[in-house]
Formats: C-alpha cells, structure tokens, sequence
C-alpha cells in the first residue's frame, strides 16, 4: 500500500505507518520477555536459586507494577522489597534512607527513578545466590562439628565447642534472639542455647526421630528465606 502511495483506507482506522510502530513495539516487548526467560532460566540452571523463588520474585513485581509498564518506581520498589520480607527502616519523606540509596546504587544507578523487571530481577537472583551460598557455608560448618558427616548434630557437639563470635555469611537476616550471628565453629554458650531451642528434632527416612539429634538443615535454611 505504500508502493501504491494509498495512505488512507476508509475500511478502516488503522494506518500502515500506525501499524508498522504497534509492530515494532510488540516485537521489543517479546525481546525483553525473551531476555528475561533466558536470565531466569540461567539463573535456575547456574546459580542455585529455585524456580519457586523466581516466581515469586516475578509475581511480587506484577502486583506493584500497577500500571503495567514493566518499571517500579522507588517507592513501589521500596514496597515490594518489604512485601518479600526486607527489613527495611520507616523513614519520614525527605528524610536521608542509607540502606535503600545503597540498593539504588545497584538497580538503578543513574537514578532515573524506575526500576525495570530485567534490573530488579537482576538484584532479586543476585542476592538470592548469596543466600544460597552462604546457607551452605554454615551448613558445611555444621557438617564439621558433627562426626562422620552427618546431616544433624547433638546437643553435646555444640556445647563442646566455644569462642568469640564469628561472622555470619552475607545476604541473612540477623534472627531474633541473637544479638550477634554466630558460625558453628566458634559458638558461644549462649549462641549453642539459641540453635538449640530453634532447632527442631532429626528425623530420618522413616520419619523416626533420633535421640539427641538436631536438624541443622532445616535450622539453616529457614534463616535465609528471602
């Protein structure tokens, strides 16, 4: 139609040049979807993070993208953070906000004040890797305190060891009752006190539970939720 120079069309509203642009702007947005399939998936596959996570994490950002632009603003970021269970401070408007500025640093450094699904996608995997990571570390020290390797530990491994509080791995929330997070390999008495009132009883394959015995596991894990 345009080799033939017919512009208008009185069968219909739409125009070749309208057409050619809802065209284009379709074809970008199945570029991004694209993008953002083949990041979850990569992240799936390399990095730890479960599918139930990333679902999640994508569900969240629909329901604070209320306008269905694919972007948050900051404070629809701010929100959606704390819907997935970020600690993060109240803080009255114009009042300075450390802690958020320095995740805006990352998802949205040259403050153009919107985060996109790819950015945020990109910070959600990127700290649920260090999650993942760091649930192993400690669950690798506890591993250590227990004989032959086993996936539990007794009340007398942890009391058998102590010293000063050591570092906890990056990405866990501080658990409430700890005033410090402690690794396994250098808990104090009151540290060993809290595992063990939170961790629940070892069961093995057959559901039985074993006397003495601990889940450091589960205990570990539910530490790094979010």
């Amino acid at each position: 139609m345009e080799e033939a120079l017919i512009l208008d069309n009185k069968y219909t509203e739409h125009s070749t040049v309208g057409l050619a642009q809802q065209w284009d702007q379709l074809d970008q947005l199945g570029m991004r979807m694209q993008h953002n399939l083949e990041q979850q998936i990569q992240a799936r596959n390399t990095t730890g993070v479960t599918e139930e996570a990333l679902k999640e994490f994508s569900m969240m950002f629909k329901h604070f993208d209320k306008e269905k632009s694919g972007r948050l603003n900051h404070q629809e970021f701010k929100s959606c953070l704390r819907s997935l269970g970020y600690d993060l401070p109240m803080v009255e408007e114009g009042e300075p906000d450390p802690e958020f500025e320095a995740i805006l640093d990352t998802v949205d450094p040259n403050r153009d004040g919107n985060v996109s699904l790819q950015e945020y996608m990109a910070f959600m995997i990127s700290r649920e890797t260090e999650n993942v990571k760091s649930s192993e570390e400690i669950e690798s020290a506890f591993r250590a305190l227990s004989t032959e390797n086993k996936p539990y530990v007794t009340k007398e491994e942890l009391y058998q060891v102590s010293g000063a509080d050591g570092g906890w791995g990056s990405g866990a929330a501080l658990p409430a009752g700890l005033t410090s997070p402690p690794l396994p390999q250098n808990l104090t008495k009151e540290q060993a006190d809290y595992c063990l009132s939170h961790m629940k009883p070892y069961l093995d394959s057959k559901g039985r539970e074993l006397p003495s015995a601990f889940d450091f596991v589960e205990f570990t894990r539910s530490l790094f939720v979010n």
